[in-house]
C-alpha cells in the first residue's frame, strides 16, 4: 500500500483516475454486456479477431501519420459487418472467417510497422498502455458505455430473444439482422477502445472471462448479465491498482485477476454441486 501511495503523484493520479480508470471501467462494462451475447451465441472469439484487425489498422495509420482511432474504428466496423454477413450467408463459417481476417490484418500491420521502423512505437497497441489514452478517448469510451447500457435496459427482452433463438425472433417480427448489426458495431468500437488500454492480445479476455465466471455463479440470463458486469468492473479495478502498486502492465494484471476469480467461481460451483 505504501508503494501505491508513493506512486500516485498528482500527475500520475490525473492519468490513472481521469483517463485509465474511468475509460477502463467504461470498457469493462461494455465488454461484459456484449460478451454475454457473444459467449452464449458461441461467437466469443470475434473480439480476438477484431482486435487483430484493429492492430493492423492502427499500425498502418501510425506509419501514414494519420489519427489511429479515426482509421481503426471504421476499418474494424467494416470487418465486423463483413464477418456478420459471411456468417449469416453461410459463405464462410464464423471461426474460419475470424482466423482469416485476424491473421491477414495483423500481418499487414506488422509488415507496415517493421518496414517503417516503428515496431517499438506501436508496441503499446499489442500490450496496452495507460498513457496511450487521451481525453477524447475517454469521452468515446464513456459514450459507448452509456449507449450499450441504454440498449440493454431498453431492449433487454429482444436482446434475450435474439441471443437464444434467432429463428423464433424472426418469426415474432423482431428485426434480427438490425440487432446483429448494432451489436457488431458496438463490439467493434469496444474492441478498438479496449486495445488502447488492454492491448491487442488481451482485450478478448475482458469480453469472455467475466461472462464465464458469471455463468458459474448465476442461473438466469439476467443474473449472468448483472454478474458479468460486476465481475468485470471489480476485477478491472483490482487488477488496475495492483498493476500500479507492483509496476505491472495493466492489461496483463486485469486478465490475471479475472482468471483467478474465474477459478474461484469454478471452485464455488463445484462445492455447490457437491452439496
Amino acid at each position: 500500500m505504501d508503494n501505491l501511495l508513493t506512486l500516485l503523484t498528482p500527475d500520475l493520479w490525473n492519468y490513472v483516475v481521469r483517463y485509465g480508470l474511468i475509460a477502463g471501467i467504461a470498457i469493462a462494462i461494455c465488454a461484459a454486456l456484449l460478451g454475454v451475447t457473444l459467449v452464449l451465441r458461441r461467437y466469443s472469439m470475434i473480439g480476438d479477431g477484431l482486435s487483430h484487425v484493429g492492430y493492423g489498422a492502427l499500425c498502418v495509420a501510425s506509419v501514414m501519420n494519420l489519427a489511429p482511432l479515426y482509421v481503426a474504428i471504421p476499418v474494424v466496423l467494416l470487418a465486423a459487418f463483413l464477418l456478420l454477413w459471411l456468417s449469416e450467408s453461410g459463405r464462410l463459417k464464423g471461426d474460419y472467417a475470424i482466423a482469416l481476417f485476424s491473421t491477414t490484418a495483423m500481418s499487414i500491420g506488422i509488415l507496415f510497422s517493421s518496414k517503417a521502423g516503428l515496431t517499438n512505437d506501436v508496441s503499446h497497441y499489442m500490450f496496452g498502455s495507460i498513457i496511450a489514452l487521451n481525453e477524447n478517448d475517454v469521452i468515446l469510451c464513456v459514450v459507448t458505455a452509456v449507449i450499450v447500457i441504454a440498449a440493454f435496459l431498453l431492449l433487454y427482452h429482444r436482446i434475450f430473444a435474439v441471443t437464444f433463438d434467432q429463428n423464433f425472433s424472426k418469426a415474432t417480427g423482431i428485426p434480427v439482422h438490425m440487432y446483429n448489426m448494432v451489436i457488431a458495431a458496438l463490439i467493434a468500437i469496444t474492441v478498438v477502445m479496449g486495445m488502447m488500454l488492454m492491448g491487442t492480445l488481451l482485450i478478448s479476455a475482458l469480453i469472455v472471462v467475466p461472462t464465464l465466471s458469471a455463468m458459474r455463479l448465476c442461473r438466469s440470463f439476467r443474473g449472468v448479465v448483472i454478474g458479468a458486469v460486476c465481475i468485470s468492473v471489480g476485477c478491472f479495478v483490482v487488477g488496475f491498482f495492483t498493476a500500479i502498486a507492483l509496476d505491472f502492465t495493466p492489461g496483463a494484471s486485469v486478465v490475471v485477476t479475472n482468471m483467478i476469480f474465474y477459478l474461484l467461481c469454478c471452485l464455488i460451483a463445484k462445492v455447490r454441486g457437491a452439496e
